[in-house]
């Protein structure tokens, strides 16, 4: 997939070397709101994610991940998955996260409409949705921005890597 200033490129071992850079250049922004970060930072957990991210990708389950390219640089700036949620409507969600050196350029709100656009256009989706921690306020700002419903919190629903107790708010859109 492309956009503009962007190329979405599936999981590939070529790329498992960048994407290691990236989450441990990134890993103490990152660590605040996704909890797999402290698995991600050797070079051994980091092919074996990329191994299972192929997996997922060749078979249509799980998560398929893309990793964020900027066109200009040829940097790999970040992933962004679209999670399977249910085949039979077809639902998904977008996750997605972004080098601390690349946050506020609009690069994660353009991948964000590149892979919807493919989710409602190929794969016939019915239903995406966005989630994000209550205080996860740059998250939130994508949805809001790509145009996603806030449908509501969902109180005491994680825990944040710190331990704290939180909310996930959650904005959808759909086909119709």
């Amino acid at each position: 997939m492309e956009t503009e200033r962007l190329t979405l490129l599936p999981p590939s071992m070529a790329l498992q070397p960048k994407m290691l850079e990236a989450i441990q250049q990134s890993q103490q922004e990152l660590a605040v709101y996704l909890p797999w970060v402290p698995y991600a930072l050797t070079e051994a957990e980091s092919v074996e994610n990329m191994r299972q991210a192929i997996s997922n990708f060749e078979r249509f389950e799980g998560e398929l991940r893309y990793s964020i390219i900027e066109k200009k640089t040829e940097r790999l700036i970040g992933a962004i998955g679209l999670i399977i949620r249910d085949k039979t409507v077809p639902s998904f969600e977008i996750g997605y996260w972004l080098h601390s050196s690349c946050v506020g350029n609009g690069f994660v709100s353009e991948a964000v409409k590149a892979v919807e656009t493919y989710a409602f256009d190929s794969l016939n989706a019915n239903r995406i949705e966005i989630k994000a921690a209550e205080h996860n306020t740059k998250s939130r700002a994508v949805a809001e921005r790509c145009g996603y419903v806030f449908e509501g919190l969902l109180r005491n629903e994680r825990r944040l890597p710190s331990g704290e107790l939180c909310a996930t708010a959650v904005y959808g859109k759909t086909c119709l």
